[in-house]
């Protein structure tokens, strides 16, 4: 194994928490986004796309798991914790991420769309806001991407 290869071995295992999640939503009719909140070697929060199910557009799967995240650990600050989600977050997660004050983002594919962490927009690094996080982008992403373009496949097929 090279040196980056070593490095992302851990970011991986988590990850892979995210993807079971994203087929989860994807086993439920959702937009198939996982995302876990990982503190230490522990998952403190987990979600995954609820919009549908809940009827809510604020129902993402990064914003499920700040909930939940917050919840397990009793405060609205999430400093020392990672979250992990399958896709690049949009404006709404991105600015989640910045105000929950997580140290880092690890995501999958790029959404060329709403991608703000690098693609459109760069919220969580944004050196204007009160607190910058690290950002590795791309793990996983072929895995990811093959998720959402099974989903849309289908949905185009009218079989969702």
């Amino acid at each position: 194994m090279n040196g980056l290869s070593t490095l992302l071995t851990p970011h991986r295992r988590w990850m892979k928490l995210a993807l079971k999640e994203a087929e989860r939503a994807l086993e439920q009719g959702e937009v198939p986004v996982g995302a876990v909140i990982v503190q230490g070697e522990r998952v403190v929060g987990r979600g995954h796309n609820l919009i549908e199910t809940l009827q809510d557009p604020t129902a993402h799967a990064e914003m499920i798991a700040i909930t939940a995240a917050c919840e397990t650990l009793g405060t609205k600050y999430l400093a020392g914790c990672t979250l992990y989600v399958t896709l690049e977050p949009c404006p709404m997660c991105a600015g989640a991420i910045v105000w929950s004050r997580l140290d880092r983002l690890v995501f999958g594919a790029f959404d060329e769309k709403a991608g703000s962490a690098s693609t459109l927009y760069n919220i969580p690094q944004d050196e204007r806001l009160n607190h910058r996080v690290e950002v590795i982008s791309g793990l996983e992403a072929e895995r990811a991407a093959a998720l959402l373009q099974a989903f849309f496949v289908q949905m185009r097929n009218g079989q969702r």
